[in-house]
């Protein structure tokens, strides 16, 4: 008889290792400063500032975090980045474009689709002087992106010629297409595709960047210290400076932000989150849709009997999605229907709610052959909610005669070795809030490792149609089609869409106008 689930268990978790702060004077001691340093001036683009140094804690990834953030996995990898690095764009769907550049002045589209041209801001400057050319761009895109193991970065090169892409002049980069793409900005601006200068193979403290922020000190699993960046193009910060620290405790980083000794904490468990209610010094800001994170389950198809259509439909109607919304998020959560980018408008509407029907889901396996079949899901917690999920699936996979246990690695490890990863037979994961179509490029399509073993090339076919498609409706239409595919056929169980609950202190503000919820940058942040 399946063990059910202690309700108590969970709230054990949350309040588990709230002693200490992950981040201790060693650290503050050896990277930051005490204030602006004497020869800063304010820049061009100089506005009113707040002054003081913002303090935020994310989960790290422990020893194995990177200054590398194209091969880094963990969030505060990419956080550390986009304060220290230029970013060609960002999504809004307010915009003409649906995008806010950064470096970038704007891109422009041949007719026929067949080229992007990036055009480069004028007057935008590294660090020590340099200013920032199409070559910059070039091998930020051409070599780092395209050289990573992420399926993030390798998005562009997916659906972009990087080898015979070309500059032309100092400013403008010429991108030729694999295939007509009428949705290219939406690729390129999704806040993670950053520059750094031409040649750049290491990356270290005090070379040379265009971000925000100047970083001043980092030290793998403690944190990274910054100060402002007084040439910044367009925006210079209102901080003097920025500390990033790693705290892989959900409670510690709440207990941190309580006492004073932080003053944004990323990304807190249900279960802290409530703790903090009715706090007059702290102030609750969840990311809003679709700023939503997707948890979910991959099986993977080339791993026997998941190659079997009837065990992936079992395995996915065996989940209990309203009870992990209830029980593990408070109902502060959605119900996911096994797509991902739930509420951007490529997102497939209409598509019928899956149901929680276990007999169903036991039928199918008996069918296939799978009864008894025995699995382990292994998952670790890179955001909170991650394990908790994982741990009721595995009770509900008991219910439907699935001899199933959980593995969970520590915080940060989960991605770490990716090629690993993509090798598990059943296997968490979370989907970084992006438009569907860009979602299925990133991890799905042309049975990429991220695909775990996912090969429909009609449906990969589908997906380029629909990018290609000028006319939003057409392209709606085509986009839905694809997803009807994953959503019959697919190997991915995704119950939830979570939002990532942050807190502030009070009176700290424009930490929301990066437009990059999940992963802020902090150039617009200020204090009381």
């Amino acid at each position: 008889m399946s063990r059910q689930i202690d309700r108590r268990a969970f709230l054990r978790r949350g309040a588990a290792g709230a002693a200490a702060l992950a981040v201790g004077p060693g650290l503050l001691a050896a990277c930051s400063t005490d204030g602006p340093g004497p020869d800063r001036k304010p820049g061009a683009g100089s506005s009113p500032r707040s002054g003081g140094t913002l303090r935020a804690a994310f989960v790290g990834g422990g020893a194995s975090e990177t200054l590398d953030f194209f091969n880094g996995p963990s969030a505060l990898d990419l956080v550390r980045a986009r304060a220290w690095h230029g970013t060609l764009g960002n999504l809004d769907p307010g915009a003409p474009d649906g995008v806010r550049y950064g470096v970038l002045d704007g891109i422009d589209v041949s007719d026929d689709l067949s080229a992007y041209t990036l055009r480069v801001r004028p007057g935008v400057r590294f660090t020590d002087g340099s200013e920032l050319t199409a070559a910059d761009v070039l091998h930020s895109l051409g070599v780092l992106a395209a050289g990573s193991k992420l399926p993030v970065y390798r998005l562009a090169a997916a659906n972009f010629d990087l080898a015979h892409a070309k500059a032309d002049g100092d400013l403008k980069v010429v991108l030729p297409t694999l295939r007509p793409i009428a949705d290219g900005r939406t690729i390129l601006c999704q806040g993670n595709f950053l520059v750094v200068k031409d040649g750049t193979a290491d990356f270290r403290t005090g070379m040379p960047s265009c971000g925000p922020f100047r970083l001043t000190g980092f030290t793998p699993g403690q944190g990274s210290v910054f100060e402002r960046y007084d040439d910044h193009y367009g925006h210079v910060p209102h901080l003097d400076g920025l500390e990033l620290r790693s705290i892989a405790d959900s409670t510690a980083r709440a207990g941190a932000l309580t006492s004073g000794e932080i003053d944004f904490a990323h990304d807190l468990s249900p279960v802290t989150a409530r703790t903090l209610d009715g706090n007059d010094a702290v102030e609750l800001v969840p990311t809003r849709s679709p700023y939503l994170v997707g948890l979910s389950f991959q099986l993977n198809m080339g791993v026997k009997p998941f190659d079997d259509p009837r065990v992936r439909e079992a395995f996915k109607l065996a989940v209990d999605r309203e009870t992990m919304v209830k029980t593990v998020f408070y109902g502060n959560a959605q119900v996911g229907n096994d797509l991902p980018a739930i509420g951007f408008p490529d997102y497939a509407e209409g598509l019928p709610q899956r149901a929680h029907a276990p007999e169903r889901a036991r039928a199918l396996l008996k069918q296939a052959g799978a009864d008894g079949m025995k699995v382990t899901l292994t998952t670790g917690p890179e955001t909170p909610g991650m394990v908790e999920t994982a741990t009721l699936f595995v009770e509900d996979l008991k219910k439907a005669g699935v001899r199933a246990s959980l593995r969970e690695l520590p915080a940060g490890q989960l991605y770490a070795d990716f090629p690993a990863y993509a090798a598990l037979p059943l296997a968490g994961a979370y989907q970084m809030p992006v438009p569907a179509l860009s979602t299925y490029q990133m991890s799905t399509a042309g049975g990429s490792p991220s695909a775990f073993g996912w090969k429909e090339s009609a449906t990969d076919t589908l997906v380029a149609e629909a990018r290609a498609e000028s006319d939003p409706a057409e392209a709606k239409k085509l986009g839905t089609q694809a997803q009807r595919t994953r959503w019959e056929k697919g190997n991915q169980v995704l119950p939830v869409f979570k939002p990532n609950l942050n807190a502030k202190a009070k009176g700290v503000r424009g930490i929301r106008d990066d437009l990059f919820e999940q992963f802020p940058g902090f150039s617009q942040a200020s204090l009381a």
